[in-house]
């Protein structure tokens, strides 16, 4: 994380509801310039609930949310110019290829003819995607997949990426791989990151900071590091057990599971 004390993302009690249901339920919670920072939860805590309202997709119930000091959502046409983000659900065509992708999306978001095959150039050297980049896409691994689709969200030059469970569906190796674009991002270009994730592997080793979430709720912030030794334990997800009563695969419900489920076979 580079050192900076500029707030760029600020939700305060933040709340959700779908009829009866609270998804999200009075958060709040304050990101950094630079920092990366994790939402860390069960399916169903309401992860990508609160990531889709700061993504401007959603409305909330109630609460306050500013983006790099504007206000959302009365100022969300302003903020959806510097933010990117990269959804679950699998946002590339595969009857494409990966520049055939980024091109379409370096034209949806303005950039001109010359500065646009730059930074398509640019984001497929970062990505590691040289030797697969005029394949079709759904001739792609998953790893490959969400490693384009990230480079697709970064082709404007965000200031803040958004990741809903970007390594979900992937085996072990995939998931590194997409933990060295993450590293190499924290290292060579100036954006905060907000990722939600269920694998408190991925969460100790890139986040800089997390929000346990747990039925709508943040019930712990901090460091990994400070969440183990606020509960005593050795790792975080007994950490986590501490905290929550249980682990992060209890919760959800047959829907979302069967949604979740869908979409990681997708990128198998």
């Amino acid at each position: 994380m580079k050192e900076n004390n500029s707030l760029m993302i600020k939700a305060e009690n933040l709340s959700k509801h779908f009829g009866p249901t609270k998804a999200v339920d009075g958060i709040s919670f304050e990101i950094r310039e630079g920092e990366l920072f994790g939402l860390l939860g069960p399916n169903g805590a309401g992860k990508t609930t609160t990531v889709r309202m700061i993504a401007t997709l959603i409305l909330p119930t109630s609460g306050k949310i500013e983006v790099n000091g504007f206000t959302l959502p009365r100022q969300a046409a302003i903020v959806r110019n510097f933010i990117g983000y990269v959804p679950q659900a699998l946002s590339s065509d595969g009857s494409l290829t990966g520049y055939e992708n980024l091109l379409i999306f370096a034209k949806l978001v303005g950039l001109r003819k010359k500065e646009r095959e730059q930074r398509i150039q640019e984001l497929i050297g970062l990505m590691g995607i040289e030797d697969s980049v005029h394949k079709l896409v759904k001739e792609y691994s998953g790893g490959m997949v969400r490693k384009l689709e990230i480079a697709q969200a970064l082709l404007h030059h965000p200031k803040v990426l958004l990741l809903d469970e970007p390594t979900v569906g992937l085996d072990p190796v995939a998931r590194h791989s997409v933990w060295d674009v993450l590293e190499a991002l924290r290292k060579n270009y100036d954006v905060t990151v907000l990722l939600t994730t269920h694998y408190m592997e991925e969460a100790e080793a890139l986040c800089d900071q997390l929000a346990i979430m747990d039925h709508g709720k943040i019930v712990a912030v901090g460091t990994p590091q400070e969440l183990k030794s606020q509960t005593g334990t050795s790792n975080l997800e007994e950490a986590f057990i501490a905290l929550t009563g249980h682990g992060t695969e209890e919760g959800g419900n047959f829907y979302e599971l069967r949604r979740v489920r869908r979409m990681a076979r997708r990128l198998q």
